[in-house]
């Protein structure tokens, strides 16, 4: 018989109303014997300032995909964090996360030179700390998930990751490591330029009322910029079919091929991905399909796939805003913060990148990763971090 704790996000019901993420009674605990394997890469921020944020989000990127792909994905939720990511797993899961983690963590050293901290923390230490973690499943399509995350959990598990001392107890032995399988992972499109004039990345959390006060942010938002910030529009999402920008070689392509081709032949992978990338771009230019690839159903999925909002604790939005609408957005911001309602951080960019997984592009499984350009959501969430100490 199934173990139903090991089952408990397949089982999950999903949603489709993104509207509704804020309703807090509709969220459920996870099981008491699930780990959180946290992933943060140390001093990002010495790597954005040298203008390599996109092999910030890559090696974050990897992290999720290799546990996915260790583990299955059906019953592992997971958050993306621009230079980290959080998975939460079974116990029949955990040993295989930490190996491939630990993987991950041996990659990133030896092919970026970024070091990548790894936990394993168990919901047991997040709970007598007074800190829970309840999620839903939010569907993007078929098939296809994002977890959104209430509790504090994982933001104490944030707190603990970046804490060396409180940490120790839960790193991950790097002697754990063998090669990651990253199969599926890519970063092969242009960053995705902003139409209205600049990329806002933002994390904002109300003080107070839970799923009705941050209803009434958002709509608060959508009076300054015009657009439902929770709403299915092209406005309130970045990746539209305009958008979209592919060039060859792709700027990324040297580093995917160094991190996807280290258990076989460089070569061989690296004139695969060159193939794979004309042959993308042939797709496009003719909408003739290649096997299973469908260019023009796969470029419609891509607007659907991406997880430019989420709520993990947080609300983190990747919105194209105007300068008049950024603005008048962060006087409001302001306000709130002066009253207490809210604390809230920003980052402000030209343009947003796009890391993506996929799984099985002619089952149309897929997802694609979305922050803002030279810091987005990780800047966003130090000046998050500032602004909270401030006040306490």
């Amino acid at each position: 018989m199934p173990d139903l704790s090991d089952q408990f996000y397949l089982r999950l019901e999903p949603f489709t109303d993104f509207a509704t993420v804020g309703d807090v009674e509709r969220y459920e605990t996870v099981p008491a014997d699930w780990v959180i394997l946290a992933a943060d890469i140390v001093r990002s921020r010495d790597a954005i300032e040298a203008g390599r944020y996109k092999e910030v989000n890559l090696i974050g990127a990897a992290v999720i995909s290799a546990v996915l792909n260790q583990v299955g994905r059906e019953n592992v939720p997971f958050v993306f964090g621009g230079d980290g990511a959080m998975l939460l797993v079974p116990p029949s899961a955990v040993e295989a996360g930490k190996i491939a983690l630990a993987g991950v963590q041996r990659l990133a050293a030896e092919e970026t030179g970024l070091s990548l901290r790894t936990a394993a923390i168990p919901l047991t230490e997040i709970r007598s700390n007074g800190a829970d973690v309840c999620l839903r499943k939010y569907e993007l399509s078929p098939g296809n998930y994002l977890a959104m995350v209430i509790g504090g959990g994982l933001e104490l598990a944030d707190r603990i990751l970046k804490d060396e001392d409180l940490c120790k107890p839960f790193l991950i032995d790097p002697a754990m490591a063998v090669e990651p399988d990253l199969e599926g992972l890519s970063c092969r499109w242009e960053p995705l330029p902003s139409e209205r004039g600049k990329v806002l990345s933002l994390i904002l959390r109300p003080s107070e009322g839970g799923g009705e006060s941050l209803r009434s942010v958002a709509a608060d938002i959508e009076h300054i910029v015009g657009f439902d910030p929770l709403g299915e529009t092209d406005s309130a999402n970045h990746v539209t079919r305009d958008r979209l920008r592919f060039r060859f070689p792709p700027r990324g392509l040297g580093l995917e091929i160094r991190m996807l081709s280290r258990t076989g032949n460089r070569f061989a992978y690296g004139a695969k991905a060159v193939f794979q990338s004309l042959a993308t771009i042939w797709g496009f230019v003719t909408g003739l399909s290649i096997g299973p690839f469908r260019p023009a159903r796969y470029l419609q999925e891509i607007c659907r796939h991406t997880d430019h909002r989420k709520l993990d604790d947080s609300l983190r939005l990747v919105l194209d805003v105007s300068t008049e609408q950024l603005n008048a957005l962060t006087d409001y911001l302001d306000e709130a913060f002066r009253a207490r309602r809210l604390n809230y951080g920003i980052h402000v960019s030209d343009s947003a990148l796009m890391t993506c997984f996929m799984t099985d592009i002619g089952a149309s499984q897929h997802v694609h990763f979305i922050d803002g350009a030279n810091g987005g959501l990780s800047a966003a969430a130090s000046d998050f971090k500032q602004r909270k100490a401030a006040t306490s």
